[in-house]
């Protein structure tokens, strides 16, 4: 297995564990990384982890470049889909949390894809 294989599929067992915890735990990860995330809203949460599934699984059954790419521009999207909520009192720390992480998962995601470790 090569590095890249190998940062590859520890990338996307990452976002598979990050999505299986907001799927089936919403409220204990709002609790450790955003308390004042409101309950009525968890379905998002939910909903979020459940595209992390699906995309971080399709990584690992498919770890190529395009694939990579394609997952890069998802989490690329979410990220800037953060940004209006950034300052907020209610989401705002959600959001700097998701939308850091997606940004960070992109970036990796990129190097990765163009062969850089």
């Amino acid at each position: 297995m090569t590095g890249r294989t190998l940062g590859t599929r520890s990338l996307a067992a990452a976002g598979v564990g990050a999505g299986l915890a907001l799927v089936t735990r919403p409220r204990q990860v709002a609790d450790a990384v955003a308390p004042t995330y409101p309950s009525n809203r968890l379905w998002v949460a939910r909903l979020l982890g459940a595209r992390l599934l699906v995309q971080h699984a399709a990584v690992l059954a498919a770890p190529r470049p395009a694939v990579l790419r394609a997952a890069a521009a998802v989490d690329g999207l979410h990220a800037a889909s953060m940004v209006p909520l950034l300052r907020s009192a209610r989401y705002g720390r959600a959001a700097r949390v998701s939308g850091g992480a997606a940004a960070g998962t992109a970036l990796v995601a990129l190097a990765l894809a163009s062969g850089r470790r």
